[in-house]
């Protein structure tokens, strides 16, 4: 069942020693096409990294270089609005792209696109993992693509045939997520102490890379601060002056 392959999800970092096709690529770009996308913009566009210099780099750029040793296929995932500037010259019609809704449209477009083709992937049993490090040095990762004016990246998805499994993280509960007619904040008191225990013994008792940890103090240790500051003047150079 469907429901019960998405309740498996869990990142991969490891994988055996196979390369997936270009055909088995295609299948899986063709498939995450079928995604829902805002006005059907398709704004998003995949480059697959088969060339092993520039994975290397992409694995060092994005700090994250373990991630795409064993892969057995490397896609950077980008918002497009490059074909649609195209679309509109066939038209006789400037496209205007460089409004904040616009960035909202294409990193929506982009995660439509990308959990599609994950569900494919992991359908056909192979395992990934999301590499959002890709924005840690977008401008120089636009260079090594030759990504144009009006085509940002997002995040890579690393994929391949499992070698290690990790077990699946416990979610926040559903009565946290799930709000009826109103916003209801008041609830938060009582489950996210809950969920912390939660969390505590999930990480004390999981197989490997065990740690005293639980999720309210790892969000207040990561969003303490602002992160990737240099994102805005990034999209900026990529043609989105945000109004």
């Amino acid at each position: 069942m469907v429901q019960e392959l998405l309740r498996k999800h869990s990142s991969v970092r490891k994988f055996k020693d196979y390369t997936l096709t270009k055909e088995e690529v295609s299948e899986l770009v063709e498939t995450a096409q079928h995604a829902a996308s805002s006005h059907f913009v398709q704004a998003y566009s995949v480059i697959w990294v088969s060339d092993e210099q520039k994975k290397e780099e992409l694995g060092r750029l994005s700090k994250n270089p373990k991630q795409f040793e064993t892969a057995g296929a490397s896609l950077l995932l980008c918002a497009d609005f490059h074909r649609l500037q195209v679309a509109g010259k066939l038209q006789q019609t400037e496209i205007v792209i460089d409004t904040t809704e616009n960035v909202l449209v294409g990193a929506v477009d982009v995660a439509l696109f990308a959990q599609n083709l994950v569900i494919a992937a992991e359908a056909k049993g192979f395992g990934i993992c999301y590499i959002g490090g890709v924005r840690n040095d977008p401008a120089a990762i636009s260079h090594l693509f030759d990504l144009p004016t009006g085509v940002f990246p997002l995040f890579a998805i690393t994929l391949g045939v499992p070698d290690q499994q990790n077990e699946v993280k416990p979610r926040l509960p559903v009565e946290a997520v799930l709000h009826e007619n109103n916003y209801n904040s008041a609830k938060y008191e009582d489950l996210l102490p809950e969920y912390d225990q939660t969390m505590e013994d999930y990480y004390t008792s999981r197989g490997s890379n065990q740690k005293t940890a639980n999720w309210t103090k790892s969000m207040a240790d990561f969003l303490e601060k602002p992160r990737r500051t240099h994102m805005a003047n990034f999209l900026a150079s990529k043609g989105f002056h945000l109004k």
